[in-house]
């Protein structure tokens, strides 16, 4: 990612300038829209002089810092001495460094909102558009209140999801390597006492035993293969086709999709909501969502319907003729649409949806555990059966 220079003039005709680190020129432009900048200048920065802050900065960390800084304005502190005792107090040293170079760009005369979207890696395009709204309408401590429990909940959606996929990945690793274990060096050891007695096995049996020999003598090339699969299975699902194939098979899933798409509601309601509430356009705040949904399916969904809103329609239909959300959740944002009250019925969503997240998680552990002990008693105790069906035969032939 690089570091361009920018500059431009706001809706009021101030002249603004500064940098940012983006993919691109467009990009540059794009977040400079969402902030109300119009962008007159946008060069690439020399690489020697890029400089990448930002990096090693955890979501707790930030959401601490905002908690904090909230309750600094709430109190009456000048924002320059705020930014001064939360720069002085932070333990991590990146951190540290970001939040003076804010304090610099506020005391230069920069606007918060500006200083911040300096630091996209820290601060994305929705922290940077609350933030400036809060600004302008002068409730930055209720702004910031507002963005810490925004990044809680997300937090919380996010250890939900790694939580429920934990399980089940650490079972079929341990199920994977046992199993490589036991075709590498248990299954050999059989396969000589078997040569030693003689006689044409059973069919599963010979089929493990020709599993293990294979896998011994071509073990190289089974993990040279299955390397070269995953890194070009990752680059794969970087591509902007190969990440919305990849998206719309986990919102499908049988198991986990429903999980998905749940959380996928809950953010986009929540951002939503949130962004609204706090006075960020329409349209803006649809552009904003669409980027930090997560999701390709989801993004591009919001995205028409942020164009179809453009047109003059209402959020509702193009949001039900993509298909993405519950007919639910379309007819509540119609409601909150006919009532005047869409930020309040959005955090509504948000709140019924976050909920179904818990028991769908609860469900989810409930169901995965006997499912596991299913898929681990077939893989294993199928490997075992095998080697032991021609020691059976061989006890009734004795009989």
């Amino acid at each position: 990612m690089a570091v361009f220079i920018w500059e431009g003039k706001t809706r009021q005709g101030e002249a603004r300038a500064g940098t940012m680190e983006a993919e691109s020129a467009d990009a540059v432009i794009e977040r400079l829209k969402a902030q109300q900048i119009q962008a007159s200048k946008v060069k690439k920065k020399p690489m020697e002089l890029s400089i990448k802050i930002g990096s090693g900065v955890a979501p707790k960390e930030v959401v601490v810092f905002t908690r904090q800084f909230a309750t600094m304005i709430d109190a009456g502190l000048p924002l320059v001495q705020c930014l001064e005792i939360l720069g002085s107090q932070q333990a991590n040293a990146h951190f540290q460094k970001v939040i003076n170079s804010v304090k610099t760009d506020v005391e230069s005369g920069s606007t918060l909102a500006d200083a911040l979207g300096k630091h996209p890696k820290i601060f994305d395009d929705l922290y940077v558009n609350l933030v400036g709204a809060g600004e302008v309408g002068g409730i930055l401590d209720t702004i910031l209140n507002r963005l810490a429990t925004y990044m809680e909940k997300n937090m919380k959606l996010i250890r939900q999801v790694k939580g429920a996929m934990v399980y089940p990945s650490v079972v079929l690793l341990v199920a994977g390597g046992v199993t490589a274990v036991l075709l590498v060096f248990v299954i050999p050891v059989f396969e000589k006492m078997f040569r030693d007695f003689g006689g044409v096995l059973p069919a599963p049996t010979q089929f493990v035993i020709d599993l293990s020999n294979g896998l011994r003598a071509n073990g190289v090339v089974v993990a040279i293969g299955l390397i070269a699969f995953i890194v070009a299975f990752r680059a794969s699902i970087r591509t902007k086709r190969g990440e919305l194939i990849k998206d719309s098979v986990m919102l499908r899933a049988p198991v986990f999709g429903p999980l998905f798409r749940k959380v996928a509601v809950a953010k986009f309601t929540r951002t939503l909501g949130t962004m609204i509430s706090s006075g960020v356009p329409i349209l803006d705040a649809l552009q904003i969502t669409a980027r930090s949904s997560g999701n390709r399916v989801v993004e591009n969904a919001i995205m028409y319907t942020r164009e179809r809103i453009a047109e003059g329609r209402t959020m509702a239909d193009p949001l039900a003729e993509t298909g993405v959300f519950p007919p639910m959740v379309v007819q509540m944002i119609a409601v909150g649409e006919s009532t005047g009250a869409m930020d309040a019925m959005l955090q509504k969503i948000a709140d019924f949806y976050e909920e179904e997240v818990d028991v769908a998680v609860a469900a989810l552990t409930s169901l995965l555990e006997p499912l596991m002990m299913v898929v681990l008693g077939v893989l294993l105790g199928g490997l075992i059966i095998a080697m032991y069906l021609p020691i059976f035969e061989l006890a009734d032939n004795i009989k």
